[in-house]
């Protein structure tokens, strides 16, 4: 059982930086990969990427490579997406999920429904 919290959004400029924070319940939390996703108005929720549970693989996707990177600290319980760069198209609300399975990069990709705990999301708005 894992409980997740997101923060850190805001209303920013184009070109600003924002680190969003995903910060966690439970002890396995450590066993768990964990993605961001967003979701724009009037849009399907995407992925953004994803860490395996010992912070050993990464994936993104091809729209944000470059300009996002996540990373975990276990001891804190917390993941961290730092948005580098943001622009008008990176307004959305950007959830993190957890799933505790083994590393497979597709289904991180792709397999939504493989995640198994959502946070409430966190709203980011870029202003041009």
């Amino acid at each position: 059982q894992v409980q997740l919290v997101e923060s850190g959004g805001g209303l920013v400029q184009a070109g600003d930086s924002l680190r969003l924070s995903c910060a966690a319940s439970g002890r396995t939390f450590s066993s768990y990969t964990i993605g961001w996703f967003r979701q724009a108005p009037g849009k399907e929720r995407d992925f953004v990427t994803a860490v395996s549970s010992s912070g050993s693989n990464t994936i993104a996707a091809d729209s944000v490579k470059g300009r996002f990177t996540i990373s975990r600290d276990n001891a804190k319980k917390t993941v961290y997406l730092q948005i580098n760069s943001l622009k008008p198209e990176d307004t959305a609300v950007y959830y993190c999920a957890a799933q505790n399975q083994p590393w497979r990069p597709d289904r991180v990709r792709w397999g939504q429904d493989a995640y198994d705990y959502w946070g409430q999301g966190t709203q980011v708005t870029v202003s041009s």
